[in-house]
């Protein structure tokens, strides 16, 4: 279970660089689902993970408090819809896949909505 769980945490991580890429996949739950399988597969590698600079301080606080920034919350909102607006306009000619795009994005900015905000303006 424990190399399963190093691996679903790889493929996960590359899932995750390469939707720092393509706006329609997304970055961010893929990370979390690295952190969630090296938590319990490999601390080495999960203290890795939070060591980066740019991503550890994000995901730690998230494993902690389950929170985000309001700044991290508006941006994510701001590339959603920026992405599914590009998206939708390409595939403009298909009967349902606009639909669809459109009912993905609104259900994941409710979500985003949803989360806490990160305490005290910590970022």
């Amino acid at each position: 279970m424990r190399w399963l769980l190093i691996v679903a945490g790889a493929l996960s991580l590359a899932l995750a660089v390469v939707g720092m890429v393509l706006p329609l996949l997304p970055t961010v739950p893929f990370l979390l689902l690295t952190a969630a399988c090296w938590s319990r597969a490999s601390p080495r590698w999960h203290r890795w993970l939070l060591s980066r600079p740019r991503l550890g301080p994000a995901i730690a606080r998230w494993e902690r408090e389950r929170t985000i920034p309001r700044r991290a919350r508006l941006t994510a909102i701001a590339l959603i819809v920026l992405s599914m607006t590009a998206s939708i306009w390409l595939v403009r000619d298909h009967a349902w896949l606009p639909w669809a795009l459109a009912g993905v994005a609104v259900l994941v900015i409710a979500f985003i909505l949803r989360l806490p905000e990160t305490r005290d303006g910590a970022r």
